[in-house]
């Protein structure tokens, strides 16, 4: 099987996106449901200068969308992949680990 250099360059920096606590908990929200700006600012208790930039990564990385109603913005998750990597990742994250085995 061969690989493909540009795909594993992409998913590298979806990964690299996704490598921030911050980030996940936005994430986390908009797997829930579609959400604008100021929602977001206040379920997570943030100020709307950092969601937004973190909102900004995440839409360069395409990992969310966006749309545009009146004044406000919404943002939700790109795409069924998307949704499953994040929430298979906090899932996983979340399992409690076994026990070490003795040498």
């Amino acid at each position: 099987m061969q690989v493909d250099l540009q795909a594993c360059e992409r998913a590298a920096a979806i990964f690299r996106a996704l490598g921030d606590p911050q980030r996940l908990r936005i994430l986390m929200l908009l797997e829930a449901a579609e959400r604008c700006v100021s929602e977001i600012c206040t379920m997570l208790d943030e100020p709307m200068p950092a969601i937004s930039q973190r909102l900004r990564l995440l839409k360069s990385e395409r990992i969310v969308r966006s749309r545009r109603v009146g004044k406000h913005v919404f943002y939700a998750l790109a795409d069924e992949h998307i949704s499953r990597l994040v929430t298979n990742g906090v899932m996983h994250a979340m399992e409690e680990s076994p026990p070490k085995k003795e040498h």
